[in-house]
């Protein structure tokens, strides 16, 4: 092991990078809370200041999986879509069966200019998470519970506010609701089973209505829908843990002939939540292809890193690390017991509050939205 590759692992540069993306996200929270007397006077000027104080803060999480791991994301493609991605208002939808997969994705909006601008459909919890729910709050991104009766409205007048938005937007959809586990598979396919549908292997039965309804409701705002598919060679399962210590992984993205005009999704809810379940069984095929053959169908596009997450992560650092490094002398020569054991009682309540954040992305602290439709059932 080199010596890079071990200071890699070493607990005290993660609790830095962990401290730097912490404060520098409550920085960000406060200048965005600051933002709002804007939204009556220039609503535009308002979303574009908070897309760029957005960046900010995400692309810290992106510089860890570009620079800080160095893993390879490559799209597998035809010309033709790479030159149309980032110069459209585009639907994104994605699987959900890794730890980090909402981190490559966020890779390829920052290496289509396109990160600050991202939206999801994000549950209803995460917007009580510091920071996260916090920063996608000011991003107008719709919070929803996961119960349509109470959804509906606040998803369509969510979605309808995005129809002006200044700015090339991203809207990423895993349509799986939930990342994958072989027991949320299970349940999963026995509802399939029960509905008449086709079994899949690798992905969970997709949730129909987020994706119409926001079909519906983006419809002359957005352009097409991407299908992009995930896996990473190797057969590995990366985590976020995994990226701050250094593991450098190989992520493949398939996009070869999988961009969609929006005018060819059908209008009528049913015929379009049929054409998803339609292009769920094809990511199931493309993901079989891939573990037989161990590749994607289509020409290897690597988009080059861009520096600006590695210089945005050295802004922060600077600016917050070298008041800190002087405060921890400060209290080391002091001498004071009290103090120093404050400090260090400080330290693992902030060891524990970055190791909660990191928990939010772990496939076993997922919802158990994937198992309400059979509980009923049963």
């Amino acid at each position: 092991m080199g010596l890079l590759a071990y200071l890699k692992t070493q607990f005290v540069l993660h609790l830095l990078i962990g401290f730097v993306f912490v404060v520098s996200g409550l920085v960000i929270n406060f200048i965005q809370l600051c933002t709002l007397v804007l939204w009556p006077l220039n609503k535009q000027l308002y979303r574009r200041l908070n897309c760029r104080l957005a960046y900010s803060l995400w692309s810290q999480l992106v510089m860890l999986l570009e620079w800080w791991s160095c893993t390879q994301c490559t799209l597998f493609s035809d010309q033709a879509t790479i030159d149309r991605l980032g110069k459209e208002h585009a639907i994104i939808i994605l699987n959900h069966n890794f730890e980090i997969d909402f981190l490559c994705g966020w890779t390829m909006c920052e290496r289509f200019g396109v990160l600050g601008s991202s939206k999801v459909l994000a549950k209803r919890e995460l917007l009580c998470v510091p920071l996260i729910g916090w920063t996608w709050y000011f991003l107008e991104i719709v919070f929803c519970k996961r119960k349509w009766e109470e959804d509906r409205d606040t998803v369509i007048a969510g979605l309808r506010c995005l129809a002006d938005y200044p700015e090339y937007m991203w809207f990423l959809l895993y349509c799986e609701g939930t990342r994958f586990t072989e027991k949320k598979h299970r349940v999963s396919m026995e509802v399939a089973a029960s509905k008449g549908l086709p079994p899949l292997k690798h992905h969970l039965l997709p949730r129909t209505k987020g994706f119409t309804t926001a079909v519906q409701c983006l419809r002359g705002t957005v352009a097409a829908i991407y299908d992009v598919t995930l896996n990473f060679r190797g057969n590995k399962n990366p985590s976020l843990l995994g990226i701050l210590y250094g593991k450098k992984y190989e992520a493949d993205m398939c996009l070869r002939n999988r961009r969609f005009p929006l005018e060819e999704i059908p209008q009528d809810e049913k015929e379009a939540a049929q054409w998803l379940h339609k292009l769920y069984q094809e990511k199931d095929a493309l993901q079989e292809t891939y573990n037989q053959k161990g590749v994607f169908p289509g020409e290897p596009f690597r988009p080059a890193r861009r520096p600006w997450t590695l210089l945005n992560f050295l802004f922060w650092a600077t600016v917050l690390l070298s008041p800190l490094f002087r405060f921890v002398l400060g209290v080391f020569a002091s001498g004071s017991p009290l103090l120093i054991l404050t400090f260090l009682g400080f330290v693992g309540a902030a060891s524990f509050g970055v190791r909660r954040l990191i928990g939010v992305t772990e496939i076993e602290k997922g919802s158990s939205y994937g198992n309400q439709e059979f509980k009923k059932k049963e």
